[in-house]
């Protein structure tokens, strides 16, 4: 696959890139970019996915996420792909919530979204063959998170493919669409009104049909506007403690849904990873 470079930069010792290339999967040009630490210079490194949430793109956690320096300190690979497909002749909806920016990480059955919304696709096969042919990973270490809809994303992934990922963490998830409104308007317009269909996209119900994780890690703000309506910790909760999977849940006092949460706890989370991650 032939990988455009739209912009590299000298950061912490290592390199930050944003890159492009024709996606397969989407049948669009996808953007994401790649911190590359400096120990990479001496042989592969684990590698740390970070799935962005509703309305945003690889900018945002690039942007305002101040992983670079953990990921320094710790070796590892940071990786955040676009939230969706995008350009002319891509499905869209006038809601932020639906269309681009929102691919909820699903592989779409519904139309107009079938032709290009393959976002798990995209993530679980793609984007990771195209990372391990052109960059210095060692994909038998590998990590998941990601906020909000990218929280979902992470959750789900991880969960889905416990045999890939050593370790998954996410800030803010959307806990279970399946019982909020963001997640039963997007899985019931990509996916269709089949909700057994849905189980596959909700953590809590992978959970609940045996899928199992080492243990996973939350940070939820609790001034977060989206924190009873659309987030609901308590159901991973409730569904982690039935599955006896070690789950840690950090309710942040006065935090809110923003990169200024996000960020204040980025390291956090990378270390818990790096943890997990090593050799």
């Amino acid at each position: 696959m032939t990988t455009e470079t739209l912009s590299e930069n000298k950061a912490f010792g290592g390199t930050q890139g944003v890159y492009r290339h024709a996606s397969r999967a989407t049948g669009t040009d996808m953007t994401f970019s790649v911190f590359v630490p400096p120990q990479a210079e001496h042989g592969p490194c684990p590698v740390l996915w970070y799935l962005s949430g509703l309305t945003c793109t690889h900018a945002n956690v690039t942007e305002k996420g101040e992983y670079r320096a953990a990921c320094a300190q710790h070796g590892i690979i940071f990786v955040a792909p676009d939230t969706s497909p995008r350009g002319d002749g891509v499905a869209d909806d006038d809601s932020y919530d639906m269309g681009q920016g929102a691919g909820f990480y699903v592989d779409a059955t519904q139309e107009p979204w079938t032709p290009h919304f393959m976002m798990r696709s995209y993530i679980e096969e793609e984007l990771p063959a195209l990372i391990a042919g052109q960059f210095p990973v060692d994909m038998a270490r590998q990590g998941i998170t990601g906020h909000s809809m990218g929280g979902h994303g992470a959750l789900t992934i991880g969960l889905r493919n416990s045999g890939t990922y050593r370790s998954i963490s996410a800030f803010a998830p959307i806990a279970s669409p399946l019982n909020c409104p963001w997640g039963e308007k997007a899985l019931s317009g990509y996916l269709g009104d089949d909700r057994a269909a849905w189980r596959d996209y909700d953590a809590c119900a992978l959970i609940e049909d045996g899928a199992r994780a080492p243990a996973l890690l939350v940070d939820q703000g609790t001034a977060d506007q989206f924190l009873e309506e659309q987030l609901k910790p308590e159901l991973l909760e409730a569904a982690c403690s039935k599955a006896d999977i070690p789950l840690t849940l950090n309710l942040r006092a006065g935090y809110d849904h923003s990169y200024y949460f996000i960020s204040s706890f980025m390291a956090d989370h990378v270390a818990w990873h790096a943890e997990r991650l090593k050799a």
